[in-house]
């Protein structure tokens, strides 16, 4: 019984503990790497920024190559399925749009590289696309607007068998679709 009440005083010392910690601060920005670093997913500082009410993106924005609403992939590194923070900014513009337009919705199409068994990267995919559904959900995006899919090593963007190559096919492209 002792080792029973020990274990559950240290589980919620753990609980408030994590409960109680300092959000990161949202980063504004990006740019075009092909690297991820970081970690989608609430309760990592995902902030409420972007294209949103009173932002200035209506419509016509998604075809603007201007307008941050024009970039509509995000890069993963080997492997990873967390969002880095250099397309934070993609993802909290699509997420403001979505915010500030209910009817509007979107498919996440996970991608991969060849590399890795048929299986393992249609769940890589998925596990890709779902981190940034989760991300947008926590910039305020309704999860019935989003849709996941998984094409894993089936749809590259690029068809040559080099890291040049690999690091264009690591993606989830963002996909706008009717309702």
């Amino acid at each position: 019984m002792k080792k029973f009440l020990y274990v559950c005083v240290i589980a919620l010392t753990a609980v408030a503990a994590t409960g109680c910690a300092k959000k990161a601060t949202t980063r504004a920005g990006g740019d075009a790497s092909t690297s991820a670093s970081g970690t989608a997913g609430a309760g990592n500082g995902y902030g409420t920024q972007g294209a949103g009410a009173g932002s200035g993106f209506g419509a016509g924005s998604l075809d603007d190559p201007s307008s941050p609403l024009s970039q509509r992939k995000i890069y993963f590194g080997l492997d990873r399925y967390d969002v880095g923070d250099e397309y934070r900014s993609v993802a909290e513009a699509h997420a403001g749009y979505l915010r500030s337009n209910p009817s509007a919705a979107v498919t996440l199409e996970g991608h991969t590289d060849e590399r890795g068994s048929r299986e393992y990267n249609i769940a890589l995919g998925e596990r890709r696309s779902n981190a940034v559904r989760d991300l947008m959900v926590a910039l305020g995006a309704s999860a019935s607007q989003i849709t996941t899919v998984s094409y894993g090593e089936e749809k590259p963007a690029a068809d040559c068998h080099d890291e040049s190559c690999w690091s264009q096919n690591r993606r989830v492209e963002i996909v706008y679709t009717s309702r």
